[in-house]
């Protein structure tokens, strides 16, 4: 798909990947974009520098997301790409609270459906749409030091690979964005983990390029790190030898679990 001329949706588009995937989604002369965000300013300020319309959301809160569907239809007309882009990362295991447990539920996965139980009536009954989901290269491989992370992006790249199957034959691409790194708010604020994917980070900038390129091409996978398809192989080839070799840069980090 080509974005001129397209009514886009983008959450998260206040900052970070979101707001780079809105500027980069401006030059292609689309028809409208819609920047959501639960920053409002942040998202204003976005809005302003493209030309766009900027609304509040939460999207832990599924009616919200109906009123960002709601909103582009009546200024820009019906979605042609749906941008499930927001999302958020704390570290802990399995002790961590059941309500950083079901907030990050909430966000990382719960908005994904949100948005598709939105969207999806209108783009099928056209026969044609686009959802974009952000997950992470964690929803791949695994996210060492934060079950939450990891978990909630494994089961955002679960929706996307169902919602590709699914609806296919009903006119919707999906793609699902899988970035390691990416030099934002959320890996300066990684902790440990920083020291281990700053070294090959890329820019949000570089992140919305592939998406834009992705997206021409129609691909489920995005992935602005070319070395994470190498790493899923690996996973897949020899479960436990990469287990080990992850357990032991966990221990490199973290020290030993004992």
């Amino acid at each position: 798909m080509h974005l001129k001329d397209k009514v886009t949706v983008v959450t998260g588009g206040g900052g970070g990947i979101g707001q780079a995937l809105c500027e980069r989604f401006a030059k292609e002369q689309p028809r409208g974009i819609v920047v959501a965000d639960l920053d409002e300013q942040a998202a204003a300020a976005v809005a302003e520098r493209i030309g766009g319309t900027a609304i509040r959301c939460d999207v832990a809160h599924e009616e919200q997301i109906r009123q960002v569907v709601e909103r582009a239809n009546e200024t820009y007309g019906p979605i042609d790409l749906f941008c499930s882009n927001a999302g958020i990362a704390f570290g802990g295991g399995v002790d961590a609270p059941d309500d950083q447990w079901q907030l990050i539920w909430d966000v990382n996965l719960m908005s994904h459906v949100y948005a598709a139980r939105a969207v999806l009536p209108q783009m099928i009954e056209r026969g044609s749409g686009y959802l974009l989901q952000t997950a992470s290269a964690a929803g791949l491989l695994t996210q060492i030091g934060s079950a939450p992370y990891a978990v909630t992006k494994h089961a955002a790249v679960a929706l996307a690979e169902w919602l590709s199957v699914t609806h296919g034959d009903d006119g919707i691409k999906v793609s699902c964005l899988c970035p390691l790194g990416v030099r934002t708010k959320m890996l300066e604020d990684s902790g440990e983990m920083r020291q281990l994917l700053e070294a090959d980070a890329v820019s949000p900038d570089q992140v919305a390029e592939a998406v834009v390129e992705g997206i021409s091409e129609e691909r489920f996978l995005i992935l602005p790190h070319p070395q994470v398809a190498r790493f899923v192989q690996q996973k897949a080839g020899d479960p436990d030898r990469w287990m080990r070799g992850i357990a032991r840069l966990r221990r490199g980090l973290y020290g030993s679990s004992d």
